[in-house]
């Protein structure tokens, strides 16, 4: 089968290389998928130029998130059937409740998507919505159900009525701001760029703030909301942003750290604890939030936000537009 690879030791993306491998076969508890889209997060990207938190250490096929058709099944499974449309969980296998240990994730240190065949356990496969195209279905698994979590299940649930803060315009953030739309929340989004924040506004979005011409953007938040913050943080810029995060959420509001895209920083929290508010770290989620998930979408008809598709020729292309950040929602590749 045809295939990508990130070599052992990778740390650039000339260490991303095209190849070939045999079909896997499925075990007694195992799917295998044909897959027809795979989708690209910033994790990978880290994973390619040697930073994220798990070395390669071996030659890895890429990309946790991945939609496609069960063609066969092992003789103990009873999930799933040939012919079934389903995408693979991030996490193999965190099936449900609170995590009790580190499950192995695909793309590193597992095998990932970025194959026309992928084996998996029945318990880390879900079907995806029924109205979802394949490389729609393939932007879910890690940023829909990371967003899912902070927004609906960690900390508890927002509420109608609420105000949600989406830091930028990646993946995460995107379904942060459907997800908390189709929830009878408001949203406001910050971006350094007006044309995305457009994008954001047609996808939801009640607000937008420029944080290139409105650098202290925590301070707006705050006039927004009437002086009272708001009732969660898509926080995904990290020790960077996390002190105007905690100056932006309100009493009893909780801030959802993701990512760590703005680099260090030395933040305190006071602020947080003064205000009896809450700092959720979010691990993507479980194949049981994966299906609730999926609920939820199928019911209000939400579509993943995909700025580009690429073929599998021009995989490598996709990296390097993920790379340069000029992008809204998720960037697929198809298969």
């Amino acid at each position: 089968m045809k295939t990508y690879e990130v070599v052992k030791g990778c740390t650039g993306l000339d260490g991303l290389r095209r190849t070939e491998r045999a079909q896997p076969k499925p075990g007694p508890y195992e799917v295998l998928i044909r897959v027809h889209a795979a989708s690209l997060n910033y994790r990978d990207h880290m994973v390619v130029i040697g930073r994220y938190f798990t070395a390669v250490d071996r030659d890895t096929i890429p990309l946790s998130d991945g939609a496609g058709e069960v063609v066969s099944v092992g003789d103990r499974v009873t999930r799933f059937k040939a012919g079934d449309r389903v995408a693979g969980t991030f996490f193999q296998v965190w099936k449900d409740g609170p995590r009790s240990g580190w499950s192995p994730a695909l793309g590193v240190p597992l095998d990932g998507m970025l194959a026309e065949f992928v084996a998996l356990h029945e318990d880390g496969v879900v079907p995806i919505p029924r109205h979802l195209s394949f490389e729609e279905a393939a932007a879910l698994p890690c940023a829909g159900v990371t967003a899912w979590n902070a927004l609906m299940v960690a900390g508890g649930a927002i509420q109608p009525g609420d105000t949600v803060l989406c830091l930028g315009t990646g993946g995460v953030s995107i379904f942060g701001v459907q997800f908390a739309k189709a929830a009878g929340a408001r949203v406001i989004v910050i971006s350094s760029s007006d044309a995305k924040l457009q994008r954001a506004a047609r996808l939801g979005a009640s607000d937008g703030i420029n944080y290139q011409t409105t650098p202290e953007w925590e301070k707006e938040v705050v006039k927004l909301t009437g002086g009272r913050g708001v009732d969660a943080v898509i926080e995904i810029g990290g020790g960077g942003t996390l002190a105007r995060s905690f100056q932006s959420v309100g009493f009893g509001g909780k801030v959802c750290l993701i990512g760590f895209l703005a680099g260090a920083g030395d933040t305190s929290p006071q602020s947080l604890m003064m205000k009896g508010a809450s700092l959720q770290g979010i691990g993507v989620g479980s194949t049981r939030m994966f299906e609730e998930m999926n609920r939820a979408i199928e019911v209000n008809g939400i579509k993943p936000a995909i700025d580009r598709v690429y073929p599998f020729e021009q995989a490598p292309d996709a990296f390097r537009h993920l790379e340069s950040r000029d992008f809204v929602g998720k960037i697929v590749i198809s298969i």
